[in-house]
């Protein structure tokens, strides 16, 4: 691990102004990073989005898509007017946090049965 960290500086994460603490405020939710997963493959529908990520509400689909267009991860295009049909998809931004975002599900995927097993410990011990 200290050979990764070599030619990294640690970053002041404490500080309010330092840019990781800002960008995880933006992306470090987990409706963000399905939402980017969501758009990774290609631009969808706001229903399609909705159906396709289990137990997101509309109101937090809707801030999560506003959030991630303000901070110019992914854009908006409407489709018509009436019936109103808007297509989201990722930015050229947006696209440059596929690679870290995979490199998560990767870990997950991983270290899921280790970090299950973790819990289920940590748990029993509780008791």
């Amino acid at each position: 691990m200290g050979e990764m960290l070599d030619d990294f500086p640690e970053p002041e994460l404490f500080t309010l102004n330092c840019p990781t603490q800002q960008i995880l405020d933006v992306i470090a939710d987990k409706w963000s990073v399905i939402v980017l997963y969501c758009l990774a493959y290609r631009s969808r529908r706001y229903t399609e989005i909705q159906r396709r990520i289990e137990g997101i509400s509309q109101k937090v689909l809707t801030q999560t898509l506003r959030k991630l267009e303000r901070h110019g991860l992914i854009e908006r295009q409407v489709l018509s007017e009436m019936p109103p049909n808007v297509e989201y998809s990722l930015t050229a931004l947006g696209k440059t946090l596929i690679d870290p975002l995979l490199g998560i599900a990767n870990w997950s995927r991983k270290y899921f049965e280790e970090v299950e097993a973790a819990r289920d410990r940590y748990e029993q011990q509780q008791v």
